[in-house]
């Protein structure tokens, strides 16, 4: 059993065996050649069944693309660790990886990530695209509007009364 603690730019991975005692962990880039040499890594202890690995929807999504169409083994994501045992021992990338792997060896905290392509996941982007992009619009409204009290009487009293469309409108001209 295999676990990962994924990051930006470098994955921890760390290996149990069938007794869930920790064969070794590694360092290993977030790239295609990186999650290759992670795979055969882990494979050089003995048979690989199934990997944990965190945060499969963002550090860890390359992976997990990779895992599901080239290595054929059953993926987990795995959820944070026990915060009181986090607490305990500090905060440790070895020591993740190999949570995570005793998390993927019993089957605990862990659930079936989603896949992320598709239909589905287009949808999801363009959601969160339109959601950002009407926050900043009510951000820029009302700097606009912040603006325009603290503006000179005369400045003010131009555009005090106008819509929303004429106002930006005319602040665009």
């Amino acid at each position: 059993m295999g676990g990962v603690d994924t990051h930006k730019d470098l994955h921890v991975a760390a290996v149990v065996d069938e007794h869930d005692r920790v064969l070794g962990s590694e360092f290993f880039p977030t790239t295609r050649h990186g999650y290759k040499t992670l795979v055969r890594w882990m494979r050089g202890f003995g048979a690989l069944q199934r990997i944990g690995v965190e945060s499969t929807g963002t550090y860890g999504s390359g992976l997990l693309r990779y895992l599901n169409q080239y290595v054929g083994v059953e993926v987990l994501e795995v959820t944070a660790p026990d915060r009181t045992d986090r607490r305990k021992r500090g905060k440790d990338d070895t020591l993740d990886a190999e949570d995570a792997a005793h998390a993927a060896f019993a089957g605990i905290r862990t659930v079936l990530p989603k896949i992320r392509d598709g239909v589905i996941e287009a949808l999801r982007v363009l959601n969160v695209c339109r959601k950002t992009a009407v926050a900043a619009r009510r951000v820029a409204l009302q700097l606009i509007q912040t603006t325009i009290v603290c503006a000179p009487d005369v400045l003010r009293e131009q555009l005090r009364h106008l819509t929303r469309m004429q106002l930006i409108g005319t602040l665009a001209s």
